[in-house]
């Protein structure tokens, strides 16, 4: 398949399945055409969560259109890296199109293009994906209803039953650090449909939830699936990560050892970049450069040790070492997505403590489950902190983590998502080339 027109060139797209294997065709061109070309500077950008491949195309195209005028002088290459990832349709992009009417009232509980999205994202689950519409459509009263849509679920993303087996890779602990299952997938469905009921109810009337009313638990249950799905997400892009994109790095330093890779990910795009510094190979440092945008992992990731527990580790930690370069991590308060969403999805089990107590994102569950895309990198030594206009005044660090406050930029977006998609601004591809140091 040839590579879609786009606003920059040369422009190459790195397209990998859900285990990490590479579209060998499309790799072996682009290490041939990056060398011929002289390519100094390449550019390798992943989307993240709710993306198929013409949308991950459009925000390639958008975001990379800029560079050029910015740098004119510049020998860069541009790559978008393509992996199977999960389009909800009725979630609002900023301007990008929405193939489902804007009102809730009149949307199906699950619209065509999501059901189509869920059965190219987990293929051989037809009958799964027809039941869990189903339930939607008829909100069965009966508790015992809601057990049976969270034990769908679980088959839909091929969670194990509650065990000794971790269900995900969590991002705030290192290897051979025992871990329980997200609370989500282990505990009452009811009682997570009802927290996210009540936490979409306060996102769409900000002005506060009725004290003492009770959501209709059916309220939350497609919030459920789409964390659901996100989990999923997030597992395969660390393993496209680490299995694909470090190992395909360390292939073009051989191929091209003087070429200087600058990583850019979007949301779980940001997991994928960052686990591919886990899968370089020993001694590769082309990696010069790493722009984290509304990444959707764990804040505590590269984190030496965890406050709330001493014994541990991130996932990451040291990882952002093998950056010949600095990590840059942009953030937005205006990112609901994160700021709600993914702490109370990414919650334990045996961490409960109820909505009412938790709405607003307490500081417990907010400071340990929350999300790089909301607060910035923490608990890492020497992370240092800007905002926009700061970073784009002056030179970045050459070295080390730094965090970027972008909520003057980003922070456009409905409910549920709020701002995490609004990342489509020139301000944004300036970063990137002052992380890079690409002029």
């Amino acid at each position: 398949m040839a590579d879609p027109a786009m606003s920059v060139t040369p422009y190459w797209e790195l397209t990998f399945d859900a285990d990490g294997d590479v579209d060998g065709t499309r790799r072996d061109r682009l290490l041939t055409e990056v060398k011929r070309r002289g390519v100094q500077d390449l550019i390798v950008f992943s989307h993240g969560w709710n993306s198929d491949r013409s949308g991950a195309t459009r925000l390639y195209n958008r975001f990379f259109a800029p560079i050029p005028g910015l740098v004119p002088a510049a020998k860069i290459g541009y790559v978008g890296v393509v992996w199977p990832s999960m389009r909800f349709s009725d979630e609002p992009i900023p301007d990008f199109p929405r193939s489902v009417a804007a009102d809730p009232a009149h949307r199906p509980a699950l619209d065509e293009d999501t059901r189509h999205a869920l059965l190219e994202t987990f293929p051989g689950r037809a009958t799964v994906v027809d039941q869990i519409g189903r339930m939607l459509e008829q909100r069965p009263p009966e508790e015992a209803e809601l057990e049976e849509f969270g034990r769908l679920l679980r088959l839909l993303v091929d969670v194990v039953p509650p065990g000794p087996q971790a269900l995900f890779a969590a991002d705030t602990l290192a290897e051979g650090v025992p871990q329980d299952e997200p609370e989500m997938f282990t505990g009452s469905t009811a009682a997570a449909c009802e927290e996210f009921a009540r936490a979409l109810t306060g996102l769409e009337s900000p002005s506060g939830i009725e004290e003492f009313s009770l959501p209709n638990p059916w309220d939350g249950a497609h919030e459920l699936l789409r964390q659901a799905t996100y989990y999923a997400m997030k597992r395969r892009a660390g393993t496209v990560g680490e299995r694909g994109l470090g190992p395909f790095i360390g292939r073009l330093a051989a191929v091209a050892p003087g070429v200087r890779v600058h990583l850019v990910g979007h949301s779980f795009g940001g997991r994928l970049v960052s686990f591919g510094l886990r899968g370089l190979p020993e001694g590769v440092r082309t990696v010069k450069s790493v722009t984290l945008l509304q990444g959707a992992f764990s804040h505590y990731a590269f984190a030496t040790r965890l406050p709330h527990d001493p014994r541990a580790g991130g996932v990451l930690q040291g990882q952002q070492n093998r950056i010949d370069g600095p990590l840059v991590c942009c953030y937005s308060s205006f990112d609901q997505a994160l700021s709600t969403m993914y702490p109370l999805a990414s919650r334990m089990a045996g961490d409960a403590q109820g909505m009412a107590e938790e709405f607003g994102l307490g500081a417990v569950l907010g400071a340990k489950w929350g999300a790089m895309g909301h607060d910035g990198v923490k608990a890492v030594p020497g992370t240092r902190a800007c905002t926009l206009a700061e970073a784009l005044a002056g030179r970045l660090p050459a070295s080390g983590c730094v965090n970027v406050d972008a909520s003057a930029v980003v922070r456009r977006g409905g409910a549920p998502a709020g701002a995490h998609s609004d990342i489509v601004h020139p301000e944004l591809a300036r970063v990137v080339l002052a992380a890079g140091r690409i002029h």
